[in-house]
């Protein structure tokens, strides 16, 4: 795992969230998710021949797909769009943070590897404390009623991704990350598109500047390129520790929100 991964997902990941808020402003949530996966999943897909990756190869290749597609991305980015309609980015970001809990609860009793051991957790509630403390500020905006209910379900966005992570570390190993990443998020936009027409024909649609430079920054550089190189390093490391880049996350999250929204 090399410090210029980390760094170049940390920066990436961070700076979403504010992209997300942004692209709201013109697209509906649900139409903004099916959008950004059916993009970043048809790019990814458009390099397939190139690398030579086999597709579907394997009955637990297409079980992965299924799982990546519903839990890492269609419930996850889902529930994070809408969320973020009342939820400041980073707020979102620093609620997020509790992604690495999730992981390491799911990996001790999924991954024999990955047993949770005492000091490993105490390690990783010190750090989501100390996330917590350092962004003590962003929790007063939960005093308004639609807000602290939109975060409350917010929280099940690192849970689903929690479960998407461990399944790929469970179930990827020998599989592409070209193919752990494209079909998921093709089969996320696929089935968002649908789902987003019945539950948003009532709302505008409006291709603003900035919500579809949001968008094309989400689709291509926001999720194709991070979640491929997240899946590659995925297979070299433990669930538990790649969870642990969220926790420095927030912190690109809050600066970038901060000079985007004031």
């Amino acid at each position: 795992m090399t410090w210029a991964s980390i760094a170049a997902l940390v920066g990436i990941w961070g700076t979403t969230w504010a992209a997300i808020r942004i692209g709201l402003q013109g697209i509906p949530p649900l139409t903004g998710v099916a959008l950004r996966f059916t993009i970043a999943g048809g790019a990814l897909l458009a390099l397939v021949p190139v690398f030579r990756v086999r597709l579907g190869a394997t009955r637990r290749e297409r079980l992965l797909w299924l799982c990546n597609a519903v839990f890492t991305f269609c419930i996850s980015y889902s529930i994070l769009y809408w969320a973020e309609q009342w939820v400041p980015s980073g707020l979102a970001a620093v609620l997020f943070a509790t992604f690495p809990l999730f992981v390491a609860l799911l990996a001790h009793f999924v991954l024999p590897e990955e047993r949770l051991t005492w000091r490993g957790g105490l390690g990783i509630l010190i750090g989501f404390a100390g996330v917590a403390v350092i962004f003590s500020e962003d929790f007063r905006t939960l005093m308004g009623p639609e807000v602290a209910f939109a975060a409350a379900v917010l929280l099940l966005c690192p849970l689903c991704s929690a479960i998407g992570s461990v399944a790929v570390k469970k179930w990827g190993s020998g599989i592409h990350p070209l193919s752990t990443a494209a079909i998921p998020m093709l089969l996320c936009g696929l089935t968002m598109g649908p789902i987003a027409w019945l539950t948003e024909s009532d709302r505008v649609v409006t291709f603003t500047g900035p919500a579809t430079w949001a968008l094309l920054y989400l689709a291509l550089i926001g999720s194709a390129f991070p979640f491929t190189l997240y899946f590659w390093l995925l297979r070299h490391n433990s669930a538990t520790r790649m969870s642990l880049i969220n926790y420095a996350v927030p912190v690109v999250a809050v600066i970038v929100g901060h000079f985007a929204f004031g």
